[in-house]
C-alpha cells in the first residue's frame, strides 16, 4: 500500500511540477523578451519531458540505472503507440510537414545511434557526451529553420503555448511558480524511483521491467495529456510534434545528461527485446510520416493501441522467461 502511494503520489507531483514549472517558465520567458517560438521549442518540450529527466536521473544517482533507462526506453514506446493512438481516436493526425517529416529522420538518427551505444552494455561519459552534441545540433538547427519561417513541430508548440493558459503577468510570482514546479518534481521523482525500486523488489522483476512499465507510462502523463488536449482543440500537429520532439529528447537528452553524471549501464533483456520494439515503433511512424500513408487515421490509432496493450501483456505474463533478464 505504501509502495502504491509513493508511485501515485510521486506521478501527481511530477504532472502537477510540471504544469507549474511550464507556466513559471513561460512567463519568465515573455517577461525577458523571449519570442513565442523559442518558448515553444524549448520550455514546452523540456516541460514534457522534465519527469523523465529527473526520475532517469535521479534512478541513476540512486543506484538503479536499469530504471533509468527502461523508463527512457518504455517512454518512447509509449509515446509513439499509446499517445499518438489516443490522439489518433480523438482525430486523425495528418503526417505531411515537411519539418515533421525532416525531425522525424532526425528521431530515427538519435534513435540508432542510441541503440548502437547502448549495445556496449553501458552508456558511458563519452557515449553522454556524443548524445548530447547531436541532441544540441538538433536544436540549433530546427532554430535557425523556424527563424528562417519554415514552419515545423516547433511551431506547433509555439502555438500550444498561447493555448496553455495566461502565465502569471508579476515576476515574482512567476519565479515561485517555477521553483515550486521544479521543487515537485524533484520530490516525484524521488518518491517515483523509490516506489518503483520497492515494487521491483517487492515482485521479484528487475527494475528496467518497472521502469519499462509503471515508470515510463507515469513520467509519459505530460506528453498523454498535451498531445490528447492538443488533438481535441484541432492541432494534431502539435501532438505528433511533441511526440516526435520528446522522443528526441530522451534518446538524445535525457540519457545523454544521465550518462554525463555517471555510467548508465543497459540490461540484457532490454537489449534483447525492449530497444527492438522502441526501434520497430519508431520504423512504424516514419512509415507514417514518410510512406504513402500520410495519416494516422482512427484505424491506425487503434493498431497502436493494441499493440501497445500486446507490449504491456508481453512484459507482464512472460517475456522475462525467454528474454535474459
Amino acid at each position: 500500500m505504501i509502495i502504491a502511494l509513493q508511485i501515485i503520489g510521486g506521478f501527481l507531483l511530477l504532472l502537477g511540477g510540471a504544469e507549474v514549472m511550464v507556466r513559471g517558465a513561460v512567463a519568465l520567458a515573455r517577461r525577458f523578451g523571449i519570442s513565442t517560438l523559442v518558448i515553444g521549442m524549448t520550455v514546452m518540450a523540456f516541460g514534457t519531458s522534465a519527469p523523465e529527466l529527473l526520475v532517469s536521473l535521479n534512478a541513476a544517482l540512486s543506484g538503479a540505472p536499469g530504471l533509468a533507462v527502461g523508463n527512457v526506453v518504455g517512454s518512447n514506446i509509449a509515446n509513439i503507440l499509446l499517445i499518438l493512438g489516443a490522439a489518433g481516436l480523438v482525430t486523425p493526425i495528418a503526417c505531411v510537414s515537411a519539418e515533421l517529416r525532416r525531425n522525424g529522420l532526425i528521431l530515427l538518427a538519435g534513435t540508432l545511434i542510441f541503440s548502437v551505444l547502448s549495445f556496449r552494455g553501458v552508456v558511458d561519459v563519452w557515449s553522454g557526451a556524443v548524445l548530447l552534441i547531436a541532441f544540441s545540433y538538433f536544436l540549433w538547427n530546427s532554430y535557425k529553420r523556424e527563424a528562417a519561417g519554415e514552419g515545423g513541430a516547433a511551431g506547433g508548440m509555439a502555438g500550444e503555448v498561447g493555448d496553455s493558459g495566461m502565465p502569471p503577468a508579476n515576476l515574482l510570482i512567476a519565479v515561485l511558480m517555477f521553483l515550486a514546479g521544479l521543487a515537485a518534481l524533484l520530490a516525484g521523482s524521488e518518491l517515483v524511483v523509490r516506489g518503483g525500486v520497492a515494487a521491483a523488489r517487492l515482485f521479484g522483476v528487475s527494475e528496467a521491467v518497472i521502469g519499462l512499465t509503471v515508470v515510463a507510462l507515469g513520467t509519459s502523463l505530460p506528453e498523454l495529456v498535451v498531445s490528447v488536449v492538443a488533438a481535441y482543440r484541432g492541432h494534431p500537429d502539435v501532438a505528433l510534434g511533441n511526440v516526435v520532439g520528446s522522443n528526441l529528447f530522451n534518446v538524445l537528452g535525457v540519457i545523454g545528461i544521465v550518462a554525463v553524471v555517471t555510467p548508465v549501464t543497459v540490461e540484457a533483456r532490454v537489449l534483447n527485446f525492449d530497444l527492438w520494439i522502441m526501434i520497430g515503433a519508431t520504423l512504424l511512424l516514419l512509415l507514417f510520416m514518410m510512406g504513402g500513408l500520410r495519416q494516422i487515421g482512427r484505424a491506425p490509432a487503434l493498431a497502436f493501441l493494441i499493440m501497445y496493450i500486446a507490449y504491456i501483456g508481453a512484459i507482464g505474463f512472460g517475456i522475462d522467461r525467454v528474454i535474459p533478464a
